[in-house]
């Protein structure tokens, strides 16, 4: 955990690229059931095809593969394949057990990816984001309409399994936590809180990335936030970059990103879906596509850091990395906070 401030260094000279999506690109292997199963879990009582993290024990040379396929296309910072690897998310296989394995070892993949790819370009610079899920729970609301107060997961459970996870990564040797696709901000905090006990824990600092996701065209988050509702309910964590990320292509995700380059004062992320599901599950939005929107967004100087969420492929992460290649990053705002308090419920309330 010493890369932060070389880091923000190169967040000041240039656009960074995140890399794609890592769902699209083991779909396209064709596994079976076997091959999620491997050895390890032959006698596994659930169904585990689709558990793509169990990948990172069962079939550890797929994700290096992918890893090193968004590496050699130009991605920058790259994302651990621990998207579902919480207790919580891996319940539904049977799997909860093997979190704090699936972590290291999605961090360990990662983690020798990089450095494999350094060793033959040693004038560049690359850095591992640990990822923290959502799960598949809300901290702040009840998925039942008839029980309001009703509330699946609790704040100190969500916590306890943030840690673990937070933990593995670490000592995975990660640059970074990433804490993406944020839904219900109770949840991020929680995952906030965890990564404050394990620098406590192992008296260390850990740089953390954090991105939410803007379910529909209302703008907020699941749990009903606005852009600068988010914002001011996280910002106090003092993170590297705050983003958006998922849900929406580039041409719907494009209003919310120039909301928080208005509200920001810290480095902005953004990796969109490659344009919205079509009616057969898939993404529209090709490399180019999606580039004039890159591109566009730049001249705008709205971006720090750019990558691709779901239907994205290194051939996107290549395009981009093209495109920003040579410009400017967006500047940093120095805002007028002194004498304001931020406050958020729903909407941002600024004092």
């Amino acid at each position: 955990m010493t890369k932060d401030k070389e880091l923000i260094e190169l967040l000041k000279k240039k656009i960074l690229i995140l890399d794609g999506a890592m769902g699209t690109m083991i779909q396209r292997e064709n596994l079976n059931e076997k091959d999620f199963r491997g050895k390890k879990f032959a006698k596994n009582k659930t169904n585990l095809i689709g558990n793509n993290d169990i990948l990172n024990i069962t079939n550890k040379e797929i994700i290096y593969k992918i890893h090193t396929s968004y590496l050699e296309s130009g991605a920058d910072i790259l994302e651990t394949n621990t998207f579902n690897s919480t207790i919580i998310s891996q319940k539904d296989y049977s799997c909860e057990n093997y979190s704090y394995e699936l972590n290291y070892e999605g961090g360990v993949i990662a983690r020798k990816a990089v450095d494999d790819y350094l060793k033959k370009n040693p004038e560049e610079k690359k850095f591992v984001a640990g990822v923290l899920g959502p799960t598949n729970r809300t901290c702040s609301m009840s998925p039942d309409v008839n029980d309001p107060g009703f509330r699946n997961i609790s704040f100190d459970v969500l916590l306890s399994d943030y840690e673990i996870c937070v933990e593995a990564l670490v000592k995975a040797k990660v640059d970074m936590i990433f804490i993406e696709t944020v839904f219900d901000t109770l949840n991020s905090k929680s995952a906030l809180m965890a990564v404050k006990n394990i620098e406590r824990k192992m008296n260390i600092k850990i740089p953390v990335m954090i991105s939410a996701t803007i379910t529909d065209l209302s703008g907020r988050t699941l749990s009903g936030q606005t852009v600068e509702g988010f914002y001011n309910s996280i910002i106090h964590s003092q993170p590297i970059s705050v983003g958006l990320n998922c849900a929406l292509g580039p041409k719907e995700l494009e209003p919310y990103l120039m909301e928080l380059n208005r509200i920001s004062d810290v480095f902005i992320s953004v990796h969109p879906n490659a344009g919205l599901p079509n009616a057969f599950g898939g993404y529209d939005e090709t490399a180019e596509s999606m580039g004039k929107y890159i591109q566009e967004w730049c001249n705008n100087n709205y971006l720090n850091i750019v990558g691709g969420c779901c239907g994205t492929t290194p051939e996107h992460i290549k395009q981009m990395k093209n495109i920003v290649e040579n410009l400017e990053p967006r500047s940093v705002k120095k805002l007028d906070n002194i004498n304001k308090m931020k406050l958020s419920g729903l909407e941002a309330f600024n004092i």
